[in-house]
C-alpha cells in the first residue's frame, strides 16, 4: 500500500522537477506518464490502449474542437475591439480594477471550457499589466475564473456530488455560499490587495446606461454560450459555433476578414498539453493508485472527516474531481459520522481548492501557456488563497456540526 502511494509520489515529483527546469508542459506530463507506465508495470497492451483512448474519445476531441471555437470567436471579438469595450464599460460603471480582475472572470468562468480563461485574462491583462507581473496576473485569472466550479451545479463534478449525497442542488449551493465569499476573499487578499489600486484614476461615471450597455455589447458572445450550455442544455461545442455564426453576421464580417482566424486559431503547444493531461489521467486510473488511496488515510490516527479531506484532496490532485467523487462520495456519506449537507460542502470546497493545485488540470496549463509562466509557478502562486480556503472550510464544517449537534 505505502509503495503505491511512494510511486504516485515519485510521478508527480518528476512532472514538478521537469517543469521547475522551464520544459514545456506537455514534456512534463508525457514523462509523468510515462514513469506511471514504467513504475506500476502497466501491461504494453493496456499502455497503448490508455493513449489512444486518451487521445481518440469524445471528451479529448470535444475540447480540442472547443479550444478552436472559442479562439475563433476571441480573435472576432478582439478585431471589433470587444474585450476593450467591456473592460471599460466594467471601469466606468464600477470606477474599480478589483471588479475588473475578480468579476470579469468569475462570469466568464460559468462558460465551461478551459481557454475562457483567455477571453478572462485579456480583462485582467487590461486593467492589471501596469502593476501585476506575468505570474500575478496569470494566478489572478485561473482563481477567479475557477469560483463558479465550486458551487455551480451546472459542472459535472458538482452534478455527479449531490446526486450521489442524496441532496438538492438548491441546498448545496446555500450550503456552499460561505465557502465562496471566502474564495473570492482569498483571491482579493492574496492576489490582489497591495499590488492593484481599486481606483481607476477616471472620472466617475455620468452614464451608467451606457456603461451596462458597453460591458453587454462586449461580452454577449459569453452571456449567450452560457445560456444556451446551462439553460437549453446544449453541447458547449454547438452553443459555441452557433455563437460564432450569429457574431459574424451581427457585426457586419466579411469573409476576408475572418480568413486569417482559420490558421491563427490553431494552437498546436495548448492540443499537446491537452493530450499529454489526459494521457496521464488515463495511466493514473490504469495504474490502480486511486483506488489505493482510501485504504491508505485510513491507516492514519486522525478523525474521520479529515481522512476523507486528504482522500479527497490528495486524490483530486492526482485523477480530478470527477474521479474521486465518484468513487469515494458514497463511502464517505457513510462512514463519516452524521455525514450531509455539511459533509458535502467540506469534501467539495477542498476537492474546489486541490484542483487549482493539480497538474492534471488543463486549465491551468492553458492559463500557465498563455501568460508564459512554468505550471510551478502558477501552483506556488496559487497555494495561499487554497491554503485559506481549506481551513475556512474545515472551520465552516465544525461550526456547522457543533450548531446542528
Amino acid at each position: 500500500m505505502t509503495a503505491i502511494v511512494l510511486k504516485l509520489l515519485a510521478v508527480f515529483l518528476v512532472v514538478m522537477a521537469l517543469v521547475a527546469k522551464k520544459q514545456p508542459i506537455y514534456v512534463a506530463v508525457t514523462a509523468g506518464a510515462v514513469v506511471t507506465w514504467v513504475l506500476y508495470g502497466i501491461p504494453v497492451a493496456n499502455g497503448v490502449q490508455a493513449i489512444i483512448k486518451a487521445c481518440t474519445s469524445w471528451s479529448t476531441l470535444q475540447l480540442i474542437v472547443v479550444m478552436y471555437l472559442i479562439t475563433f470567436l476571441q480573435k472576432m471579438m478582439g478585431q471589433r475591439g470587444a474585450i476593450d469595450k467591456a473592460q471599460k464599460g466594467l471601469s466606468s460603471l464600477f470606477n474599480n480594477r478589483w471588479v475588473n480582475c475578480a468579476a470579469a472572470p468569475i462570469f466568464i468562468g460559468m462558460l465551461p471550457t478551459p481557454n475562457a480563461a483567455f477571453i478572462a485574462g485579456d480583462i485582467v491583462k487590461a486593467s492589471a499589466s501596469d502593476y501585476m507581473k506575468h505570474d500575478e496576473m496569470a494566478v489572478t485569472t485561473t482563481y477567479f475564473r475557477h469560483v463558479s466550479e465550486s458551487f455551480m451545479p451546472t459542472y459535472g463534478a458538482i452534478i455527479l456530488a449531490i446526486s450521489l449525497a442524496g441532496i438538492t442542488a438548491g441546498e448545496f449551493v446555500v450550503g456552499m455560499l460561505p465557502i465562496v465569499a471566502c474564495i473570492i476573499a482569498s483571491g482579493c487578499f492574496w492576489f490582489l490587495r497591495g499590488k492593484v489600486p481599486m481606483a481607476t484614476g477616471e472620472a466617475a461615471s455620468t452614464n451608467k446606461g451606457k456603461d451596462v450597455k458597453d460591458i453587454f455589447v462586449g461580452l454577449w458572445p459569453i452571456l449567450a454560450i452560457i445560456i444556451l450550455v446551462v439553460v437549453a442544455k446544449m453541447p458547449i461545442y454547438v452553443a459555441a459555433a452557433i455563437i460564432l455564426v450569429a457574431y459574424f453576421f451581427l457585426h457586419k464580417f466579411s469573409f476576408s476578414e475572418v480568413t486569417p482566424n482559420f490558421a491563427a486559431s490553431l494552437q498546436f503547444k495548448l492540443y499537446l498539453n491537452t493530450f499529454a493531461v489526459m494521457t496521464l489521467k488515463e495511466f493514473l486510473t490504469a495504474s490502480g493508485a486511486i483506488n489505493a488511496l482510501p485504504d491508505f488515510f485510513a491507516q492514519l490516527p486522525i478523525p474521520t472527516f479529515m481522512v476523507f479531506m486528504l482522500i479527497f484532496f490528495f486524490g483530486s490532485i492526482v485523477s480530478g474531481s470527477q474521479t474521486i467523487i465518484g468513487l469515494c462520495m458514497p463511502v464517505a456519506m457513510a462512514s463519516i459520522p452524521n455525514a450531509g449537507l455539511p459533509a458535502v460542502c467540506l469534501l467539495m470546497g477542498t476537492t474546489y481548492a486541490a484542483m487549482q493545485m493539480s497538474p492534471t488540470h488543463i486549465c491551468l496549463t492553458l492559463t500557465a501557456e498563455y501568460f508564459d509562466i512554468s505550471l510551478g509557478d502558477l501552483i506556488k502562486k496559487t497555494l495561499p488563497a487554497v491554503v485559506t480556503t481549506v481551513i475556512f472550510t474545515v472551520i465552516y464544517y465544525l461550526g456547522w456540526t457543533m450548531l446542528i449537534g
